[in-house]
């Protein structure tokens, strides 16, 4: 476990253990979520591996409401 200073303009520095480890390379772009009080960063998917990731969840037709076309 590392531990870093966020900076007077709120920057943190990601520790090269890290960095290595997940192979990160300077102005790469990462998402930021907040998540039960922490933060967790993840490099954007493409969207090509996306496609099927929702295969065989189960549909309700309330999902979206029809009459928001007019």
């Amino acid at each position: 476990m590392d531990i870093v200073t966020v900076s007077p303009k709120f920057q943190v520095v990601i520790p090269k253990r890290v960095r290595e480890a997940l192979n990160l390379r300077p102005g790469q772009k990462l998402l930021i979520f907040v998540t039960d009080g922490g933060l967790r960063l993840e490099p954007p998917r493409p969207i090509s591996e996306l496609r099927g990731m929702l295969k065989g969840k189960p549909w309700r037709e309330d999902y979206r409401d029809r009459r928001d076309r007019y």
